[in-house]
């Protein structure tokens, strides 16, 4: 058949990377794509918001399944547009897609399905909100309710803190209409971990723990970002765990939203914090997350597309995932001065070399290829992903691949995986 992924990051080199493995492809679509989904299909200059054009292009290319890879596409409804033409569409529709696309839905869902989660308040009057700031302890979570590209979310010291925070939402709308509402919450304490499954609405399959790196610099410092790396499996969420905790926080969301008429067919990701009263949802995401499919896809042996349409036709109880034992690693190459303002255009070289490791795979992320040379055209560039026998032996291979690439002003964090060392 003829897949159509939609989006245009690392995420999406992996899902087209996976994809191309499978016996059932014919032909692979990528809109926009980048640098390097273009080796491995065609790039079609459609953009993620367009639900029209990416409808028209799917129904011109004969697609036999759509597979989305951002969460805006979601939210905005192309699943059921696409199910309106009968289109198969990895990836829910719009109804549960704001379990992502709005914080404030998705903290009520979550107490409606007695889901482990931080205490929260909504606020829709910034008056309202700023006397809460006032009555509480800290430190307190302030979030935008809507889509704000990972960057909306603080979490405030004092009140100070929370107060500014709340007035760029709500009164500067630093984030547009994203911020009109706010979701005021208690901090959590503890070690963070993510957590995925495959869904059809009804069954569920779990992939292994991974632990994404949101902060630039290392030691977890300076401002947040789209993920400069990941590991999987993270030791704070072990195997042995994996069924309680989905018992906790997977199951009951799917139960719900299947309960209320609203199936969830695609990927359910729970971002967890492991407090010292178990584990606690902070968010839900709607798809895989950006570094962590990189490494999950690389330890994953199952073919992808038998498992997405298995989800899309309600038969996930029929599927076995396999899983290689080999720990996984991305480490995220960047731009200078990403996540803020950073110069694009810099020629890349040595990513033949680095995967001249056969273990080694070098994922594009914010890059586009000139006929002749691979360029760099976003913040994050390149995700080097390894596997080893162990975290510390794709730690080492993703670093040795990652020394061999360079461009002008790269940057990575040299501490993806710390962690999971300390707690082997």
């Amino acid at each position: 058949m003829n897949i159509l992924i939609v989006g245009s990051g690392g995420r999406e080199h992996s899902l087209a990377w996976k994809i191309k493995q499978s016996p059932k492809v014919k032909e692979i679509y990528i809109a926009p794509g980048n640098g390097g989904t273009a080796s491995l299909g065609q790039n079609i200059p459609v953009s993620v918001d367009d639900i029209p054009g990416l409808v028209a292009l799917a129904r011109e290319k004969n697609i036999g399944l759509v597979v989305v890879g951002p969460e805006l596409p979601l939210v905005l409804g192309l699943s059921d547009a696409l199910d309106r033409e009968n289109i198969p569409c990895f990836g829910p529709g719009a109804y549960a897609a704001q379990l992502e696309g709005s914080k404030a839905f998705s903290k009520f869902l979550m107490a409606e399905a007695e889901v482990p989660t931080a205490g929260f308040k909504v606020f829709e009057d910034f008056a309202l909100a700023e006397e809460y700031l006032k009555a509480r302890d800290y430190p307190l979570v302030v979030k935008a309710d809507g889509l704000a590209a990972g960057k909306g979310v603080v979490v405030a010291t004092d009140f100070a803190e929370a107060r500014e925070a709340l007035h760029d939402m709500m009164v500067k709308q630093v984030f547009g209409k994203a911020g009109e509402t706010v979701v005021i919450e208690d901090a959590l304490q503890g070690e963070e971990a993510s957590f995925l499954a495959f869904c059809d609405g009804h069954d569920y399959l779990l992939l292994p723990s991974s632990q994404d790196h949101k902060r630039i610099g290392e030691n977890d410092t300076g401002p947040n970002t789209g993920g400069m790396g990941a590991y999987s499996p993270a030791p704070v969420l072990p195997q042995e765990k994996y069924e309680e905790t989905a018992h906790q926080v997977i199951r009951p969301i799917i139960q719900h939203l299947a309960e209320m008429g609203r199936p969830f067919k695609g990927i359910l990701y729970a971002g967890l914090m492991f407090t010292q009263y178990g584990p606690k949802v902070l968010e839900y995401n709607v798809r895989f997350g950006d570094p962590e499919c990189q490494p999950l896809l690389m330890r994953l042996e199952s073919d992808l597309v038998e498992i997405m349409l298995a989800c899309v036709e309600q038969r996930l109880k029929d599927v076995t995932l396999k899983i290689r034992p080999e720990a996984g690693v991305c480490v995220v190459l960047s731009a200078d001065g990403y996540p803020k303002q950073y110069k694009k255009g810099h020629v890349i070289t040595g990513i033949d070399e680095a995967e001249k490791d056969s273990l080694v795979k070098v994922f594009h992320a914010g890059t586009s290829f000139d006929g002749s040379n691979i360029l760099t055209s976003g913040g994050r560039v390149l995700g080097v992903t390894a596997l080893g026998q162990n975290l510390q032996e794709a730690i080492s291979r993703c670093y040795t691949a990652a020394d061999r690439i360079n461009f002008q002003g790269m940057y990575m964090r040299r501490d993806i995986g710390q962690k999971g060392l300390e707690k082997t």
